[in-house]
């Protein structure tokens, strides 16, 4: 066989460290500290102080393999963190720090984590597990909270220097680590490659995906304790875009408050992330000065259309995302192909609100109960599964999990969908969220999207509730607005006519909160738990 001329090079996250250091130095990295004051550095500041602690590391006994954790919010310590253990062969392993504390203990026991670097102002948290975690070493940033008897990260980083010793990585080597949010069961880790995570970047910056570019301003509300932040951190220093981080607050008022200041022109986060914005922008809508070009990725959960569509009324975009954990996570982006500019503004809307196209070298097909795979005809239902080089393969040290890949080697998502003949996901449900009445299936999702479309519905979710008759019936739990007394009669009038009539929920529970998860989803397990001993009107 006939050899390429081309050059055989390792693709490492230290070429992407390499690369933002030098070409972009001095573009700024901005982070938000617990006292609102910004804390400004540049990529080159970050690339020496990543080499810095690579090179504290080594000296402190790390081998490449050696799993190092961190409990941080997004901030310029936790980026050096992103490159600096990887540079040395190293795992860099983000504990999500919205589990329980017992949850975080078992993750970071069974990756066996060697090293914690954590904010202080996370250490109330730490203290809650301390006695039942492994660690060797504690090391803290001082970032705004109280003393403390642990190491410090800047006298750590201190006793490295920016020449630390070169180790030569395997491109499949693990660079970092993160665990599901273990919603059906124990958390399960997955392992990030270098290769995996270098080509994710490349992947997600093309313009008919993120469309990064060394132009825009980015802002990852997405933490990057979980999934790395969409993947983003990596993405926006291989383009060398001006990073903006958000720290601890979250709120919209504060990340507004942020984009004003800074210039954010590209932002991404969870669904409900910007539900809040979106009230607190028709609420006060002269106080903020955004960029006229501001785009807003969302996924995470299933994105009600309405919330697009409001977004669009203030002339921004938000566009939807699709992945998860065990796809790095980005497997999907909603960009509309020029074919759908032809087609009328109701059409338009339902492609603008589903979960995309995937992303060059990612693979998906839906699978159908009897195992056959299903055409691309937009219609029949299945199981999503995925494969390609950021999707995960197998989950670290749990051969319990094998019934998450195909023997054909692709990944079981447990959502189901449909792919449309131009190669669009839409997210019908996952598996377990599935109601069956009668026999027949109903989508929460779909139901769930409809209400969260009424102008006086802040939150909405449809769950399973066994019923005398039918076996299951969807419930609808709802969070009214503020100053709003919608009724159970008025909401399922609201969904007739768009559903058959036997999809409408028989009731409705209104409640102040909805449960969400680590990484703001609905919890729907414990509504179910909630409501198990619902007693039917009819």
């Amino acid at each position: 066989m006939l050899q390429s001329t081309m050059m055989t090079q390792a693709l490492t996250l230290n070429s992407l460290l390499d690369r933002c250091g030098s070409v972009f130095a001095a573009v700024e990295v901005i982070s938000n500290t617990p006292s609102r004051q910004l804390h400004h550095t540049t990529y080159g500041d970050i690339a020496r102080r990543a080499r810095q602690l690579g090179s504290a590391l080594q000296k402190a006994g790390v081998k490449p393999g050696d799993r190092i954790a961190t409990l941080m919010w997004n901030h310029y310590a936790h980026l050096e963190c992103y490159f600096g253990v990887p540079a040395i062969g190293a795992v860099l392993h983000t504990l999500n720090l919205r589990l329980h504390p017992d949850d975080i203990a078992y993750i970071a026991n069974h990756a066996e984590d060697r090293i914690l670097i954590l904010d202080d102002i996370l250490l109330p948290l730490y203290r809650q597990f301390a006695d039942k975690a492994r660690f060797e070493r504690v090391i803290v940033l001082n970032y705004g909270g109280e003393a403390h008897e642990f190491e410090d990260y800047e006298s750590f980083l201190a006793s490295g220097d920016a020449a630390f010793q070169p180790v030569s990585i395997d491109e499949n080597w693990a660079c970092g680590m993160c665990y599901t949010s273990g919603t059906t069961g124990k958390p399960k880790g997955v392992l990030y490659g270098h290769r995996s995570s270098v080509l994710h970047a490349m992947g997600f910056a093309l313009p008919d995906a993120g469309n990064l570019s060394f132009r825009d301003t980015v802002s990852p509300v997405v933490p990057m304790f979980h999934a790395k932040a969409w993947g983003l951190p990596y993405a926006a220093a291989m383009v060398g875009a001006r990073l903006v981080l958000p720290g601890p607050h979250l709120d919209a008022e504060s990340l507004l408050d942020l984009y004003t200041e800074t210039g954010v022109n590209f932002t991404a986060g969870v669904p409900t992330i910007w539900m809040r914005v979106y009230e607190s922008l028709t609420k006060e809508p002269s106080r903020w000065k955004l960029k006229d070009n501001l785009r807003l990725f969302v996924g995470g959960s299933a994105t009600p259309s309405s919330l697009i569509e409001n977004f669009r009324s203030l002339g921004m975009t938000l566009q939807t995302v699709w992945g998860m954990t065990e796809t790095s996570p980005i497997a999907s982006v909603t960009s509309l192909r020029p074919e759908i500019d032809e087609l009328d503004d109701n059409e338009q809307k339902r492609y603008r609100a589903r979960a995309g196209i995937p992303l060059p070298l990612v693979e998906l097909r839906v699978r159908c109960e009897d195992g056959t795979i299903a055409d691309w005809d937009g219609e029949t239902v299945g199981e999503l599964q995925a494969r390609g080089p950021w999707i995960t393969g197998s989950y670290y040290n749990r051969p319990d999990a094998a019934d998450s890949f195909t023997e054909d080697g692709w990944f079981c998502t447990g959502d189901v969908a449909t792919l449309t003949p131009l190669g669009y996901v839409q997210i019908s449900d996952r598996t377990k969220d599935l109601i069956k009445s009668g026999g027949e299936w109903i989508s929460s999702v779909d139901l769930e999207n409809e209400l969260m479309a009424h102008p006086d519905v802040a939150e909405a979710v449809v769950i399973a509730v066994s019923h005398p008759k039918w076996m299951e019936r969807p419930l609808a739990v709802v969070v009214r607005k503020p100053g709003t007394e919608v009724s159970s009669d008025q909401l399922k009038d609201h969904l007739k006519g768009k559903f058959a009539n036997w999809w409408i929920p028989n009731d409705v529970a209104f409640v102040e909160e909805i449960p969400k998860t680590s990484t703001g989803k609905f919890m729907k397990l414990k509504l179910r738990e909630q409501f198990a001993d619902w007693e039917w009107s009819a």
